[in-house]
């Protein structure tokens, strides 16, 4: 569940008759518990209670209190050692009137009637697992909002089928963006009369519903309407009180979709809210879902909390303008520059959704402008800072219209906050019709049109704030001298997720510039069509992006490109997650990376420590991986550049699973034991190393195939291999004639070093093995056949891990091996003998300490909570020699590693002759 369905269904109980014995039951059910939970506790078999109440472990201690006696049953709860023995986050105590919670991490209270408890919701949103957004706790009005709205949609599409078909769609969103408007003009004094939108409905349509759009039609017609215009259009005389609004929310056609009385209800209910605590950031991104039929089912699916949000924009550009506030002290001449440079910025989305990151930007830039005022003396003053400075660009019609109302609401409220009640409403009507948001495609746009550069002006004029054609352009007016901030969170859609509209896209973006285009994730268009942007104007620009388009094979496509623009990374945020709002939802890895042609120094790279906290790291340059360093792009390499041993891909079987055999397969061949030792070997591919799987095949050299195929069955199998590679591509039929064989034949003569070509990212460690001669690899692993040991101490180090998990690039959350890129390229300093030995002994060590807790398989020795003592000490010092033979002491953390690594690996590139791909480009 997400948070909007958890508020309804806590909305739902809230207004249902009190019963005790089944509160705590629907309590937990509303917030996403699983009936077959539900039963569990019922039955007693998973409830601890010591007080009669429900008790589910680690999450909440519920019970209903006697009349009059909640304060004394929640004291009891919090005392109960039962709370306290299954670690209760939560206790809860409510007789159907009062209602009273505490949160026992963090001591937080709730106290309110038992009527009221849904608008607290919030607080209990840890119990679905939703822990990450405390934005979204504290905001519990737009969720609420949401959901009603929500409804409302539905609602109505159900009685009016037609405007929800492809042809009136685009009206019945415009008619949700004019009610979302209504809802809050009337609760902050727009409206000249509280309540007066919702108090007309409900007065002057009937109960039946019968004619609720017809009054609905009239005020909006009303609104539509000049002053001086209003005794000529007949307007009711219910429907005169209503101001001009203009800026196009009301014009055009005023038809309204037909109410049932249950559709009414929802819009009386809607009405009822206290929309004075809109958070149009927040609010935005949320109710773009409810337009969409996909994406209805994943209501606050699109959140971006305002902190993840100012990860990108205080680095873009609002820690310099809060630096030159701070610089500014009081001196107005200083004070009064810094407020023109404000006026003069502009933000850019070019994928701006509802507006959030649009919305942010105002109201910080907004505060940093009133700071400005009051030091120089005048409180109060008129913004210069315009709201056509914030550009955008959405796919989606509804979205755009949002983001324009969220952005109209922003400048409103920044006015009350910073002006006061009476000069907000003074200047707020009528609507500007001036248009900053685009409704099209940013990458069939082009961006200069949308946003130009300063000092000329677009060629078309938009004559309507909320319809906005494609051949439309945005406002005509010059900024000369301002700065451009490109921002936003793109759609990322990896390249198997891509239809053929958005390699389509990709393909006019790239084609012309870089072969393999079609590996890109979607993302990337949008750093493009920035950098492009970025030669003809000055603008820097910073997105969110999915961590992918910074590993493997990605970097050598796009970011030579990037560079070679005259681009730089000037800023950049390392791996995080970017969450939303669904249960138990973990999010998806991104970074956040910004570019300029006029890098500022010296360049800053965030990162999370192990605590969750964001350190700073200010470095000269930031390369493509975003580490500190100089931009050498690693690409593959044929052969090691360092001492390593080569490392092969694994034998390729070719042979529709004939030669492969699972344990009871092998023993239904009936081989003697001679015979089993001369034609079955172990074989391993990354499940079979990782998770300990067995399974065998058939290894049948020329020398013994006439053997082989005295023995039936393995005969059938190499018959059944024939015919598939005969009827199969090229090079199944080249090895058609060899069918007892696997593609290729290499084993180790004396032992083989294994390492997964797939695994998780969650482990600190590579899983690798050592095992004996004549062990086979598949394909589905790589393996050094015959090489020392402390080949395996390499491997097996940190250093490694972080090496290849930035260069290799992943699998979804997988780390995905290459011996060419991971291997091959990994920066190794020479070694003397005496290393080696170091190095090989940590590698037994290792082998030791694994072997102890036999029969564990990898993927339990490597569990991160479950790993043995011994195990994680052997690794310890393994990478204490090594990280010595680097620097002579041990790294700080993964970010000083790749530092090293990519310094070495350019050192090494150089030596060998070979130059780096990014060389040809500006440096990063």
């Amino acid at each position: 569940m997400n948070a909007v369905e958890i508020e309804s269904a806590v909305s739902d109980l809230a207004l249902q008759p009190f019963d005790g014995t089944e509160f705590p039951f629907a309590f937990l059910q509303a917030f996403g518990n699983k009936e077959t939970t539900i039963k569990r506790l019922r039955s007693g078999a998973s409830n601890k209670s010591d007080l009669g109440g429900v008790l589910q472990t680690n999450n909440i201690h519920i019970a209903v209190a006697q009349p009059g006696e909640v304060t004394k049953t929640l004291a009891a709860l919090k005392a109960s050692s039962a709370t306290t023995r299954a670690k209760a986050r939560f206790i809860l105590a409510t007789d159907g009137e009062g209602f009273e919670a505490e949160d026992m991490e963090t001591g937080e209270t709730v106290a309110c009637t038992y009527q009221q408890f849904p608008d607290h919701f919030g607080f209990f949103l840890p119990l679905a697992g939703i822990t990450t957004v405390k934005q979204v706790r504290d905001s519990s009005f737009d969720i609420r909002a949401t959901s009603r709205l929500n409804r409302l949609y539905v609602e109505l599409l159900k009685d009016n089928p037609d405007w929800g078909a492809a042809a009136q769609r685009h009206e019945m969103n415009h008619f949700m963006a004019r009610l979302i408007f209504c809802f809050f003009a009337e609760d902050t004094d727009i409206f000249n009369g509280e309540g007066l939108f919702t108090a007309t409905i409900e007065q002057m349509s009937a109960r039946d519903s019968s004619n609720t759009h017809e009054v609905i039609s009239e005020i909006f017609r009303a609104m539509n309407t000049k002053i001086a215009d209003r005794a000529n259009a007949k307007l009711p005389r219910w429907a005169d009180g209503f101001p001009y609004v203009n800026g196009g929310l009301f014009s055009g056609s005023v038809d309204v979709p037909r109410f049932s009385k249950i559709a009414r209800s929802y819009l009386l209910h809607i009405g009822s809210l206290d929309w004075t605590k809109i958070n149009p950031d927040i609010f935005g991104s949320m109710i773009q879902a409810v337009a969409d039929d996909e994406e209805r089912g994943e209501l606050g699916m699109h959140y971006t909390s305002v902190p993840n949000i100012l990860k990108v924009l205080n680095p873009l550009f609002l820690d310099d303008l809060r630096m030159k506030l701070e610089e500014a002290g009081d001196n107005p001449r200083t004070l009064l520059n810094l407020r023109k440079r404000l006026a003069r910025i502009r933000v850019f989305d070019p994928a701006c959704g509802s507006g959030n990151f649009l919305v942010i930007a105002y109201k910080q830039m907004r505060e940093i402008e009133n700071t400005i005022n009051e030091r120089r003396g005048e409180r109060g003053r008129k913004s210069d800072i315009p709201l056509t400075n914030f550009r955008g660009i959405e796919l989606r019609d509804f979205s755009a219209e949002i983001a324009r109302l969220a952005l109209i609401i922003a400048e409103y409220q920044c006015d009350v906050l910073y002006r006061g009640q009476k000069e907000a409403l003074l200047e707020f009507l009528p609507l500007s019709n001036q248009n900053w948001i685009t409704c099209g495609n940013a990458l069939q746009l082009d961006w200069l049109s949308v946003c130009p550069p300063t000092g000329t002006g677009v060629k078309l004029h938009a004559d309507d704030l909320f319809e906005t054609p494609l051949n439309q352009a945005q406002i005509d007016f010059e900024n000369e001298g301002g700065e451009t901030y490109i921002c936003g969170n793109p759609p990322y859609l990896g390249s198997r997720d891509q239809k053929d509209e958005h390699k389509a896209e990709l393909q006019a973006i790239f084609e012309k510039r870089v072969q393999n285009w079609k590996s890109l994730d979607y993302v990337a268009a949008w750093f493009m069509k920035a950098a492009d942007y970025g030669i003809n104007t000055q603008s820097t620009a910073a997105f969110v992006s999915t961590n992918s388009i910074c590993q493997g094979l990605q970097v050598p496509i796009l970011w030579p490109e990037i560079f070679a623009s005259g681009c730089q990374i000037e800023f950049a945020h390392t791996s995080f997650r970017w969450a939303n709002l669904a249960s138990n939802n973990a999010g998806v890895t991104v970074v956040i990376i910004g570019i300029t042609r006029q890098p500022r120094n010296p360049r800053r790279l965030f990162s999370l420590d192990d605590s969750g906290q964001t350190i700073e790291r200010q470095c000269s340059h930031i390369n493509a991986y975003l580490a500190a360093g100089e931009s050498a792009i690693v690409d593959k390499a044929s052969q090691p550049l360092g001492v390593q041993s080569v490392m092969t891909f694994g034998n390729t079987p070719i042979d529709g699973g004939h030669l492969l055999l699972s344990r009871d397969e092998r023993d239904a061949l009936q081989l003697t034991p001679a015979q089993n030792n001369l034609f079955v070997r172990r074989i391993y591919g990354s499940a079979e190393l990782i998770r300990g799987l067995e399974r065998y095949c058939l290894w049948i050299e020329d020398k013994n195939l006439a053997e082989a195929l005295a023995i039936r069955p393995i005969a059938q199998r190499i018959h059944n291999v024939r015919s598939l590679r005969l009827n199969g591509g090229k090079t199944a039929r080249d090895i058609a004639e060899k069918s007892h064989q696997f593609q290729r034949m290499f084993f180790g003569k004396h032992s083989t070093i294994i390492v997964p070509s797939v695994s998780s990212e969650s482990r600190k460690y590579l899983p690798c093995s050592y095992e004996p001669a004549g062990t086979i690899v598949s394909n589905l692993a790589f393996a050094l056949y015959d090489a020392p040991l402390w080949n395996l101490a390499l491997i097996a180090s940190r250093l490694h891990l972080v090496w290849i998990a930035t260069v290799c690039g992943k699998l979804k959350t997988d780390f995905r091996y290459s011996n060419t890129l991971g291997w091959n390229t990994f920066p190794i300093p020479t070694l003397t003998e005496k290393n080696k030995g170091d190095l090989t002994r940590c590698a037994e060590e290792i082998l030791l300490a694994r072997e102890a807790h036999f029969p564990a398989t990898i993927a339990e020795l490597y569990d991160p909570e479950k790993m043995p003592d011994n195990l994680r000490a052997a690794h310890e010092r393994n990478d204490e020699v090594l990280e010595r033979i680097y620097i002579g002491r041990r790294f700080k953390n993964d970010t000083e590693r790749l530092e090293k690594l990519f310094e070495l690996y350019t050192k090494m590139i150089a030596v060998s002759g070979k130059t780096p791909k990014a060389k040809k480009a500006a440096t990063a």
